[in-house]
């Protein structure tokens, strides 16, 4: 069967695995499944860390830039984290990303492992359904100087400090005031992270392709003050008016200690990650295994 993709990094979720016998076990199945892609036509490398980690020097190891630029496909062994973190990085080169869950199915990662043989070839030869996500570019300003940017693909999540009060926060939307919220934070998510922290804090589901974002409370102090969809051309800022030793967390990266005055501003970014799923996937279908819809019936 011929491949759309002639060089496909392999990217493992190295950090869970600490015993011998769960490096064994990631080890054996990185090699299953770049064997399968070489039996395929692929010329398969490592992420340079997940290489060290499994001791598999047999294959190429490239860092993720050299995979940007040198690769067709990013195969991703793990969970929504170790997507995300990847995800982020392969925007800026439109390189597609398809995951494989050894664990719990994920929102975003959705081939189970023991499935990864009849799967995945079709999805080589060009049987796929393709997922494209937005992404938020996010700063936080302090004196006029930027002293913090990230990209996020789930949330940028402005928290009160773990013993402090709440927080005071002033919103603004496009450079207009929307409110001074009280709360113990405030959460601005895509739709993909609209399944994440958004959702357990009561913020709706937000399809993929709607080109839009949520911003929802958290434990706010006025019980009318409720989640709203915004659209993702405005420009969302958050100023941290009182309350100590806020944070802000954009995914899985982190700045402490934010100061009053701090102005942590929230807008689209220029990329979008591409997933590829198998062919006939629907965001429902995942929504209905991953919320447990249907059980019963």
């Amino acid at each position: 069967m011929q491949t759309l993709f002639r060089h496909v990094a392999v990217v493992g979720k190295y950090h869970a695995a600490v015993t011998p016998a769960a490096v064994g076990a990631t080890r054996a199945a990185l090699e299953d499944i770049c064997n399968f892609l070489g039996r395929h036509g692929c010329e398969v490398a490592l992420e340079r860390e997940t290489s060290t980690f499994a001791g598999m020097g047999n294959y190429p190891a490239l860092d993720l830039p050299a995979m940007g630029t040198q690769c067709d496909l990013v195969l991703v062994v793990g969970g929504d984290g170790t997507m995300l973190g990847v995800g982020r990085h392969m925007a800026r080169y439109g390189l597609p990303l398809i995951g494989i869950n050894q664990g719990r199915l994920g929102f975003i990662t959705d081939i189970r492992f023991d499935q990864f043989r009849e799967i995945l070839g079709p999805m080589l030869a060009g049987e796929f359904e393709e997922d494209q996500r937005s992404l938020i570019q996010a700063n936080v300003m302090r004196d006029g100087h930027c002293v913090f940017d990230a990209l996020a693909m789930n949330d940028v999540v402005v928290n009160r400090g773990a013993t402090s009060g709440m927080v005071e926060l002033r919103v603004e939307v496009d450079g207009h005031f929307v409110a001074n919220q009280r709360a113990d934070g405030l959460i601005v998510a895509t739709p993909t992270g609209s399944t994440a922290y958004s959702l357990s804090a009561g913020g709706p589901l937000l399809h993929p392709s709607t080109p839009g974002w949520v911003l929802v409370p958290i434990a706010p102090h006025t019980l009318s003050n409720r989640p709203i969809v915004l659209p993702d051309a405005s420009e969302v800022a958050i100023e941290i008016v009182a309350g100590r030793d806020a944070s802000a967390n954009f995914d899985m990266q982190s700045l402490a200690s934010l100061m009053h005055g701090d102005r942590i501003t929230v807008r689209r970014s220029e990329h979008h990650v591409r997933f590829l799923h198998p062919r006939g996937w629907t965001y429902f279908d995942t929504l209905r295994k991953k919320l447990h819809w249907n059980e019963g019936h």
